[in-house]
């Protein structure tokens, strides 16, 4: 099913787990990475073929993920000739791709790359969310630049101090989250006020004005 174009509609998925890491799968018998992708059937909306590439491709089911958020046109990218069949040269390009940003609600053990007869991976791993391009078909790096890039904003934020506080721990100046303004030092009287006579001064004498000391020691 081509459009006008010549380009066949796909989907892609970018698969987040709890630490916003991202599923990289090895596609078989080859030395290329890439994230899970697929066609869109005729009769399907990029959802529903989003739903069935993910369980054909990685065996997981709607109840192991949830919808973070999908790029809001096509993406598109050309196929060069070579690895275009003789008979669809001329009138078939390439695909054009909704992408969908997934988080795992799931487990690791209910990914499955044998959940049919046609597995496309044959290794997969966690790896960083911006991914080694590199390491990707290159007609295929473009696109997904743009859809990291356009989707990277809908990745959740962990918020670090929620976890020192659950486990009755101060969070230190150094442990802010990178994304979160660096916290100001705590001034002297800032947010709260001293009894009257205490001091920050170790030594309360430190803190007499100096003049005052020095003509009180000083001869008549």
């Amino acid at each position: 099913m081509l459009d006008r174009d010549g380009f066949r509609p796909n989907v892609g998925i970018i698969l987040l787990n709890q630490k916003n890491q991202v599923f990289w799968g090895k596609r078989i018998r080859t030395h290329s990475w890439q994230f899970p992708q697929g066609g869109i059937d005729r009769g399907e909306n990029p959802e529903q073929a989003m739903y069935r590439e993910l369980h054909e491709e990685v065996g997981l089911l709607p109840e192991h993920v949830r919808i973070l958020a999908r790029t809001r046109d096509w993406l598109r990218y050309e196929v060069p000739d070579r690895y275009i069949r003789r008979d669809a040269r001329g009138h078939y390009k390439g695909q054009k791709q909704i992408w969908f940003l997934l988080q795992l609600v799931g487990h690791d053990w209910d990914l499955n790359l044998r959940a049919t007869n046609h597995p496309e991976f044959d290794a997969w791993r966690w790896n960083d969310y911006w991914v080694p391009l590199d390491v990707v078909v290159e007609f295929k790096r473009g696109v997904y630049e743009m859809a990291l890039t356009e989707l990277a904003r809908y990745v959740p934020r962990h918020d670090h101090r929620n976890r020192y506080l659950r486990g009755g721990m101060r969070l230190r100046e150094h442990d802010h989250d990178p994304a979160d303004p660096a916290p100001e030092p705590l001034m002297p009287g800032a947010s709260f006020e001293l009894p009257p006579g205490a001091t920050f001064e170790p030594d309360p004498q430190t803190g007499l004005d100096t003049d005052a000391q020095d003509k009180s020691h000083a001869s008549p």
